[in-house]
């Protein structure tokens, strides 16, 4: 398979790093840098691993360009590539720009978030098409400290659009590649369940200095783990650093921190606001109290899911006990 292409990268909108600092924070290089046996060993493998096995997906293309990037940074945020992709593809076919999102309703977003889970990030989204519009005449903007300041974008959203749509050199820590450097490098067998600054510290002293390289390691490493080094079982003999990886080379020894955070669904109030959503995003028009009371047995746990709903901005109450997605 060919290996995407990662868009270019525009220089001149990218302002210069401080004489002698890194150019994402600042931060000196650890005890593991970029340049040591090690660092270049998996710089080298993983890259080449990526050229020859990286998945064709839509928002890795030249013309996904960065709104492509960012939208489905948002999308695949605790939701697996097969459910996003027709999602994601119906998104951009309607709102090819950010200022096309940006003229809707916050609840056509929702609407269009359709069952992808944690509806808050279409909100989240629309947001930032807004600012992207107001701030930026349109277009995603390419510094990091700008796109970390627009709505419902964090560290690693800014990070991740950074280097995948401009090609900037960033640390970019999803769980993926948590989970890679945690094994290859630290030798255990799970991240920490929060990032820790240990872990940003360690990848940014992993990056690679050029930013083309950089930003080439940061979508391999996340794919290594995506594809190879998963959660539960890993593939080490398909793995391409698997001669160097800590964990391994220890004798796989078991996870000793706290357990891995499994995640429920059935019978919880996540399944219930999934519901009471279902039925608005099907509906053109207010809905009643009744049509939402239908869709869950259980009355105390249905009344406060929709209390959640609206206190979440998704739902909004109208006189007369009826409901509907945000106008506003």
């Amino acid at each position: 398979m060919t290996a995407p292409t990662l868009p270019p990268h525009s220089s001149s909108d990218t302002p210069a790093p401080a004489t002698g600092a890194r150019p994402d924070t600042g931060t000196p290089a650890g005890p593991e840098t970029s340049g040591t046996p090690l660092g270049q060993a998996l710089h080298t493998q993983v890259i080449s691993w990526f050229d020859a096995n990286a998945r064709d997906l839509p928002w890795r293309r030249p013309d996904a360009g960065a709104w492509g990037v960012m939208v489905s940074e948002f999308m695949l945020q605790q939701t697996p590539v097969s459910r996003v992709l027709p999602v994601y593809e119906q998104w951009l076919d309607r709102w090819p720009r950010p200022a096309d999102l940006a003229k809707e309703a916050p609840g056509e977003a929702v609407r269009a978030w359709g069952r992808l889970g944690y509806p808050r990030r279409a909100l989240r989204l629309h947001g930032a098409a807004v600012a992207i519009t107001e701030r930026h005449g349109g277009d995603v903007p390419t510094e990091h400290a700008q796109l970390l300041a627009l709505p419902g974008i964090g560290e690693y959203t800014a990070a991740a659009v950074a280097s995948f749509a401009y090609g900037q050199r960033h640390a970019v820590l999803d769980t993926n590649v948590r989970r890679v450097l945690a094994r290859a490098v630290t030798g255990v067998q799970y991240p920490p369940n929060a990032t820790t600054a240990a872990e940003r510290r360690l990848a940014r002293a992993l990056l690679p200095e050029d930013e083309r390289t950089a930003a080439r390691w940061a979508a391999a490493s996340m794919e290594l783990g995506a594809l190879v080094c998963t959660a539960k079982n890993e593939s080490c003999a398909r793995c391409p650093i698997a001669a160097h990886c800590a964990w391994r080379l220890a004798g796989k020894p078991a996870h000793e921190g706290p357990p891995r955070r499994g995640q429920t669904y059935a019978g919880t109030d996540r399944q219930v606001r999934g519901k009471l959503l279902a039925v608005l995003r099907e509906a053109h028009a207010p809905v009643p109290q009744a049509a939402l009371d239908r869709v869950w047995h259980e009355p105390v746990q249905r009344a406060r899911a929709l209390d959640g709903l609206v206190a979440d901005g998704l739902v909004e109450p109208l006189p007369g006990g009826l409901y509907r997605l945000p106008l506003t």
